[in-house]
């Protein structure tokens, strides 16, 4: 297994594997760049088919934490932690206790969270053994309700937020009643999402790999079930991906009907130059490390002991940041990934430099 020269590499500061053959457990964590902060992340459990794929995600998804951070002006690094392995099948307390164990040897560098396959439970387990864990303390949330820590519904509320600027630049409506929206993956975050466009008036069709997921927002919702192979390819206005990433790639854009792609996943582009090919068939991409910022937001006011209202406030946030992104790309043709990763190097950049000049300033001190 390469990781010097891997693809996905990009001077990635910590990379580790850990292995506990008592509990099966087999992970992996990343952290791409502290300047801004410590770095945080999701700690994903997901039966990946190889290890190649578990570290490629891993480095995809701590890099995309760096930008995601530095974005949405929060003082915070980028990292991810993967476990290899189903989460339905396979999760066990000792092995979450062994996850904990290993997160504390890292000193801080990073700081896990829950993600696909893990939970506000699973990060309590981990907590026995380690303080670096976020996402878990019980506090009113961004919306007035109660909240045991879970992030999801703060991200699925950016998402929403970030959906409706996307809307507003590219289909010129501010008003949702009736726009089309295609939802892959109804899990935590899509059917929150799905619930806050069935109140603004718009019609759903969704899919989930798990039946039960897509039978709830059918009942509940009155969303139409699509099915795996066409749910991206709908005649809709907007494609939201809510499941895993690389789901834009050579195969998908060419048959895209969607005018919007705004979805909660992270990595939605397979390659970068997705995001061109997206800007030249004239679908409206809202970068995924942009819209679904509201989790990250929602956790770092956690560890500040921030007001409801002052998390809200950062979440819509969203919005202006995308409506920024969009006014960019527009003037500059660059597609909008491009611009919004030209954004957040240079705020992660900038601290780099300072943080660069600080530590020099110390040796010299000393």
């Amino acid at each position: 297994m390469n990781v010097f020269s891997h693809p996905e590499f990009d001077n990635h500061e910590h990379l580790s594997f850990f292995c506990d053959p008592e509990t099966g457990l087999k992970a992996i964590v990343a952290i791409h760049n502290t300047s801004r902060g410590p770095a945080l992340g999701g700690c994903r459990m997901f039966p990946y088919a190889s290890d190649e794929e578990a570290l490629r995600d891993v480095l995809r998804l701590s890099r995309g934490m760096t930008y995601k951070s530095a974005l949405a002006n929060l003082e915070l690094g980028g990292g991810k932690s993967v476990i290899i392995g189903d989460p339905r099948k396979q999760k066990t307390e000792a092995l979450l206790e062994a996850m904990g164990t290993h997160l504390e040897g890292l000193g801080g560098q990073y700081i896990a969270a829950e993600d696909s396959g893990t939970s506000v439970p699973d990060l309590k387990v981990m907590g026995r053994h380690t303080k670096h864990v976020a996402g878990i303390v019980e506090r009113t949330a961004f919306d007035g309700q109660p909240s045991n820590g879970d992030p999801s519904p703060t991200t699925a509320y950016g998402t929403f937020v970030g959906l409706k600027a996307a809307v507003k630049h590219k289909l010129g409506r501010d008003d949702l009643t009736g726009l089309k929206v295609a939802i892959q993956g109804i899990g935590n975050v899509g059917y929150r999402l799905a619930r806050h466009l069935k109140e603004a008036g718009a019609e759903l069709w969704v899919y989930d790999i798990h039946q039960e997921n897509m039978q709830r927002a059918v009942d509940e919702l009155g969303a139409h079930a699509a099915s795996a192979d066409d749910i991206l390819f709908l005649p809709v206005d907007v494609v939201a991906p809510c499941a895993m990433g690389a789901v834009l790639n050579d195969d998908s854009i060419p048959r895209l009907k969607a005018s919007v792609i705004a979805g909660a996943a992270n990595n939605l582009l397979q390659r970068p130059d997705h995001d061109q090919a997206l800007k030249d068939r004239g679908i409206l991409y809202a970068p995924d490390f942009a819209i679904n910022a509201g989790g990250i937001i929602d956790v770092f006011y956690e560890r500040t002991g921030a007001s409801p209202e002052a998390v809200r406030a950062h979440v819509e946030g969203i919005g202006q940041t995308l409506s920024e992104i969009f006014t960019r790309s527009d003037r500059s043709g660059m597609p909008t990934g491009a611009v919004a990763n030209i954004l957040a190097e240079e705020r992660f950049r900038k601290h780099s430099t300072a943080a660069e000049i600080a530590r020099e300033q110390r040796i010299n001190a000393g």
